[in-house]
Formats: C-alpha cells, structure tokens, sequence
C-alpha cells in the first residue's frame, strides 16, 4: 500500500457511526489523520467516537445531511477550528425498507427520503468542501456509491438505483471541474457488504450468507488506500464485491411485488 502517514490530515465522514463510514474512519484515524464523524443519532455517533478514539483522533458532530443548512454550518465549523478538510468521504445513505421500494409498492415520500440522502445530502457536503479545497489547490472527496449504481438491480429499487448512478456522475463531475484545481473525487461501489442497511431488505440475508459478503473492514482499507495515494494520483471509480457474488450466481432472488 502506498505510504498510509496521514498526519496533520482532516477528514470528515458523514455516515461514519456505522458501516462503511465507521470502517473508514478507524482506518483514517489509524493511519494519523482527525476524523470527524457525523450521523443523525447521538448515541451510535458516541458509541463510534470511543471506538474511534482508540485508534486515534476523532470527534462526532450530530447531522442529518439531508438539511442543506446544518451541512454548511457543519463543514464551516470543521474549517474554523482545524483551518481545514482535506478529505471528505461521503457514506450517509439510505434504502427504502419493509419491501416497499418497487415500482409497485413504493411511495412518492419513500422516493423523496432516498432522493435526499443519498443524491441531495451527498451534493450538500460536496458543495461545502471544494471551495476551501480549490482554495488549497488540494482534496480528496470518496463517494460511497454502490454496485447497484453500475449494474441496476430489482434488489435494490430504483430510488437507490438512480440515486447511486448519479452519484457516479456528480463525483465525475467534479474530477472534470475541479482537477485543474487539484481536487480529485472517487466513487467507491461495493457490491453486497455485511453492513446494518442490510435489515432494511424484504428479506434480511441470514448469518451465514453475511459472513460470505465483503466486511465493512475491506471497504475501510479501500478508503484508506485512496487517501493514501499522492495527490497526482486520482482513482475515478473502484468497483469492490465479494467473490461469492450472488450477482453473479444468481442467488438473489428478484422481489415480488
């Protein structure tokens, strides 16, 4: 892996109480950089914080990044007292649960909550960031999108569908925008993780097919080797999935609606 010293670093996680977003910032933190976490509920955020805080430095923010004010008043309070972000990664994100999320059975407002934090939350923080990074001439922003975003699935729905593929196209956005400038974006798109999002599935997949599945840990590392890349280097797109990929098996079964 290339050199992993990211003292002196700031990043801010958003989703990072759990899952992926957790994984990352143990990895970041680990690897010397501040790691600020941020999530809609205090205590996962706390419970990550201490976990966090053994590693290395870190701090939690409360945040729902669907609220596009609390998101710039959130990223301009990190500049004031670190003078920086140097690496956002943005892991908040969402699904419609209770096997609502198809065409026949989702709701207009099930739409409008994926709409929100998976596309529009995302934006909110990418917005906030770039203009002290382009002021820098140096960042990093990974965007956690998903294997659903490349290859669509009835899985996952098309609310995640369409908000996971457009995430691939606001991070190339950026690159196309922003690399004269020395900002670089990443779209990271993990085929089926064992992350708790998983509960929100018509059918929760069981233990042992979990155990089978990519770790939040291997997506962690994934995050650590991008930010660890000297900043000549950008990785565009990083498509990760488990070697039993029930994609491709065809274990997983279309839904019913």
């Amino acid at each position: 892996m290339p050199g992993t010293d990211l003292a002196g670093k700031v990043a801010w996680i958003t989703g990072g109480g759990s899952g992926i977003g957790l994984a990352g910032a143990l990895e970041l933190a680990r690897a010397g950089a501040h790691v600020v976490i941020s999530g809609r509920t205090a205590r996962t955020n706390e419970q990550a914080l201490a976990e966090i805080q053994r590693r290395g430095s870190a701090e939690a923010i409360l945040l729902d990044v669907c609220d596009k004010q609390a998101v710039a008043a959130t990223a301009a309070a990190i500049e004031r007292r670190h003078g920086r972000i140097d690496i956002l990664v943005n892991s908040a994100g969402t699904n419609i649960g209770g096997g609502k999320r198809n065409l026949a059975t989702m709701t207009l407002e099930g739409w409008d909550e994926v709409v929100a934090a998976n596309l529009s939350g995302l934006f909110y923080c990418c917005h906030a960031v770039i203009p002290g990074m382009r002021a820098r001439r140096d960042g990093l922003i990974i965007n956690v999108s998903s294997w659903a975003g490349r290859y669509a699935s009835q899985l996952t729905g098309p609310a995640y569908n369409a908000t996971k593929r457009a995430v691939i196209a606001v991070t190339e956005s950026i690159n196309m925008e922003e690399c004269r400038n020395g900002v670089r974006a990443t779209s990271i798109l993990p085929g089926e993780v064992a992350t708790p999002i998983l509960e929100k599935r018509p059918v929760p997949p069981s233990a042992e097919e979990r155990a089978r599945m990519a770790q939040p840990e291997d997506l962690g590392a994934a995050i650590l080797f991008v930010a660890s890349l000297p900043a000549r280097t950008c990785v565009n797109e990083l498509i990760i999935s488990p070697t039993w990929n029930r994609f491709y098996t065809g274990g997983l079964e279309t839904p019913k609606a």
